[in-house]
């Protein structure tokens, strides 16, 4: 039976008048009108196509001790790196950094922290029950403000 070579046959593929083994081989159509050869699209095969595809990836850069961390950890957790990584980012919770309006709050406790000292220097001095009111006035404060750091929505 003849034979075609894959090189030869690039080169000459629309000068040829191929026999049907060859074509079947290389998977192309012979057109019986033309002496033109066509292309057959591959048939399907192979591993079936995932339902969700990850397109995008992000890359990451580790220090050695980094990277040996969590290789132990996903490997503890019995996940590939990208899994287990994929897995912590989607469970971490993100906590955004503190704005002009925090700052101003947090100035304001400690203002309040010498304040709740002096008191107590002052209990020290004349009595628990001379400066009961001004405490508790300080100490709300300092839980309203404390309540308002530690919101949900930043």
């Amino acid at each position: 039976m003849f034979l075609l070579h894959k090189n030869l046959f690039r080169k000459a593929k629309k000068d040829l008048l191929l026999l049907p083994m060859v074509a079947k081989r290389f998977k192309i159509k012979l057109m019986e009108t033309t002496e033109k050869v066509k292309w057959l699209k591959k048939p399907n095969g192979g591993r079936p196509l995932k339902k969700v595809k990850k397109e995008t990836g992000i890359r990451v850069r580790l220090s050695k001790s980094e990277h040996f961390l969590i290789s132990e950890k996903s490997k503890k957790a019995g996940l590939k790196i990208s899994d287990w990584v994929r897995q912590a980012a989607k469970q971490a919770k993100v906590v955004t950094r503190l704005g002009p309006e925090d700052l101003t709050i947090l100035r304001m406790l400690s203002g309040m922290a010498n304040n709740l000292n002096q008191l107590t220097k002052l209990a020290h001095q004349e009595g628990l029950l001379s400066i009961n009111r001004k405490c508790r006035e300080i100490l709300a404060q300092i839980d309203d403000a404390l309540k308002y750091l530690n919101r949900d929505d930043r």
